[in-house]
């Protein structure tokens, strides 16, 4: 059964399916986040995809978002590592469904930590690379900077938070950009996998970011054009399961605010 001892595990009825019941393995916190989003072309993002996933739409687009922010994490039974504990990273997304369950695709991640790295490519399946990044927070405003070590990416920014703290509405955008509870990830042999995540509501305030240089998108093979659609959120805890097979059903959702429920498949969490 569930052990619902963790707080957060206390704290699940917004979620739109239920808890995995098995033990979680890891927990973290991810700090002074940006979510920068632009709208991109279904084909352009589809293309990019593996086999059993589709672009999940809002209102006919696919977005695309590059993420900065501090992340500490630690697994469930072993004691924080001094080099692998709170670092920074900056990770490139987009959004997608199995045909039953949406979630989040990571295009990229770019961690300070060799450590983490290694770890989250072997155990997760996850595309991380290291990078040399400098993060520098002075009040509300954070200054971010990070380039890849091969050097194919760069990001320079300055950000944070301007107007009030808002809990996004379900059937809105940022619901729908914020609100995913699971990301899929491919394994050896065009394998699917899924692994599910856990946190309360997200609460956003809308941002401004002067991007100096940024071709952590481009490459992934993708083109940003145009003004991003900002947000900051100051702290968020995260609870994170294991890997499990994905069903990998083929469907195609183009959800908007009058949009169904979609369907949730059992994946024998």
């Amino acid at each position: 059964m569930l052990d619902f001892r963790h707080p957060l595990l206390q704290v699940h009825a917004h979620r739109p399916w239920p808890l995995p019941q098995r033990p979680w393995a890891l927990q973290q916190r991810w700090d002074r986040l940006l979510f920068a989003h632009w709208r991109v072309a279904p084909a352009a993002v589809q293309r990019l995809l593996p086999q059993g996933l589709q672009v999940d739409l809002f209102a006919g687009a696919a977005y695309v978002a590059v993420v900065p922010f501090v992340l500490q994490i630690r697994a469930r039974w072993a004691p924080p590592l001094p080099t692998a504990y709170r670092f920074p990273e900056i990770n490139v997304r987009t959004y997608v469904t199995d045909g039953c369950t949406p979630g989040v695709w990571f295009f990229s991640l770019d961690a300070a930590s060799r450590l983490a790295v290694f770890g989250a490519r072997r155990l997760f399946h996850l595309p991380y690379f290291h990078a040399a990044i400098d993060f520098e927070a002075r009040g509300e405003r954070a200054e971010y900077h990070a380039r890849r070590s091969d050097g194919r990416a760069v990001f320079r920014a300055a950000y944070g938070p301007r107007g009030e703290a808002f809990r996004p509405t379900p059937g809105s955008l940022e619901h729908f950009l914020t609100e995913r509870y699971c990301l899929y990830a491919a394994g050896p042999r065009e394998t699917l996998w899924r692994g599910d995540v856990h946190h309360r509501p997200w609460t956003l305030r809308p941002a401004w970011a002067e991007i100096r240089e940024n071709s952590m998108a481009e490459a992934a093979g993708l083109v940003l054009e145009g003004d991003p659609l900002l947000h900051d959120a100051e702290s968020l805890q995260v609870i994170a399961w294991p890997l499990s097979r994905a069903p990998g059903v083929e469907s195609h959702l183009d959800r908007g605010p009058a949009a169904r429920v979609p369907t949730y498949c059992p994946d024998g969490a």
